[in-house]
């Protein structure tokens, strides 16, 4: 059985990792869709879907399932949201999500969906990560360590922080 799991992954964190450990013990494959692909270069989004791709897959590895890492981009258009995800990833039989509007997208589309226990969601949230790494504190405990890797790789956090600093600053545009 194959299963599908999507997430932002900005950055894929340990609470990622335990829901794709949980997954895993379930399917024989797993299909990792990395959401908003097309989105990169802000403080919600600040990884492109290629660094995600490199963080999700150097996470992943040595699990006992076989893996597929498929960037997909918004559609912004929810009525056919699943049959893009179909169409764009190997196919599955089952779909993984806590998320109430993928879990009535994809069951309206009569995919079985799953759900899964939160794993210390109180600190485990992209955004809490993100918040971390622009105020200079401790966030390497909460990604595995191959996410490390890749964030100092591409200089992530300094990347985050000019982000930030960016949007806090900016002045609006002029109309002249």
């Amino acid at each position: 059985m194959r299963g599908f799991y999507i997430g932002r992954y900005q950055p894929f964190h340990n609470g990622h990792r335990h829901m794709v450990e949980e997954i895993a013990a379930d399917v024989d494959e797993l299909v990792l869709g990395i959401g908003s692909a097309g989105d990169s270069h802000t403080t919600r989004n600040p990884f492109t879907a290629g660094e995600r791709v490199m963080m999700v897959t150097k996470a992943v590895e040595g699990l006992d399932v076989t893996t597929y890492v498929v960037p997909i981009e918004d559609l912004d258009r929810n009525s056919v949201w699943v049959g893009h995800v179909q169409s764009m990833t190997p196919r599955f039989d089952v779909a993984y999500s806590n998320n109430p509007l993928v879990v009535r997208l994809f069951e309206e589309a009569g995919v079985e969906v799953r759900g899964s226990p939160m794993f210390r969601r109180d600190v485990l949230e992209g955004t809490e990560l993100r918040e971390r790494m622009i105020h200079g504190r401790d966030w390497q405990e909460l990604v595995p360590e191959t996410v490390v890797d890749v964030i100092e790789e591409i200089d992530g956090v300094e990347r985050i922080r000019r982000i930030a600093e960016t949007d806090a600053n900016a002045e609006p545009p002029s109309d002249a």
